[in-house]
């Protein structure tokens, strides 16, 4: 059988067990299983461990399914979550698989930089939400899905669709650096500043 990996991030600075608790829904796991995906990993932070341990005891309790799906998890790992995230990457025994990410400034870097669909959930618990803004405009903008977390199976629907036609990041506008600008031409680009 093909694997297909939908990687969850809740980040490392901030808890988002709503995230959690939304990946973890029966509706959500039959969702995955019917997309054909096969492995759900969870970076979970520090508090989100008695999420998953808890949901695994429904699950041994017969309280919960996981809907054929193999449900891993991990608090943080202090190298990045760069293989994590390739892990849903195409590969010889791999299908293209989805990062589902809070909607953080730099876990969407990561995730655009390595090219893998990515479904953005703002944390709108956050104080001054610039996590909403950011999803939006790059939703727009056609680089990633922007989710809700009463309907991430609605917004796996849609990466499926945005994985044929989603941008890639950086943006290229021509040569290594156009600008001539040296370092600074080429973060402008990263960040998306043009003359």
């Amino acid at each position: 059988m093909t694997q297909r990996v939908c990687f969850v991030t809740i980040g490392a600075t901030a808890a988002f067990d709503q995230l959690l608790h939304a990946v973890l829904t029966s509706q959500f796991l039959q969702t995955l299983r019917a997309s054909g995906y096969t492995n759900l990993l969870l970076q979970y932070g520090e508090a989100g461990y008695s999420i998953l341990k808890s949901f695994e005891a429904k699950i041994a309790s017969g309280e919960a399914d996981n809907h054929g799906i193999d449900i891993s998890g991990f608090d943080f790992n202090k190298l990045g979550l760069g293989q994590e995230m390739a892990s849903v990457k195409a590969a010889n025994d791999r299908a293209e698989g989805v990062v589902i990410s809070h909607a953080g400034s730099g876990s969407i870097l990561d995730a655009m930089r390595i090219d893998v669909p990515l479904i953005a959930v703002p944390n709108t618990s956050l104080l001054h939400n610039h996590q909403v803004d950011l999803a939006e405009e790059l939703a727009r903008q056609g680089y990633l899905v922007h989710g809700h977390l009463d309907n991430l199976s609605a917004a796996l629907a849609e990466s499926d669709v945005l994985r044929k036609t989603r941008q890639t990041w950086p943006p290229q506008h021509g040569g290594a650096d156009p600008s001539g600008r040296g370092l600074a031409g080429v973060m402008d680009e990263e960040m998306g500043f043009y003359d």
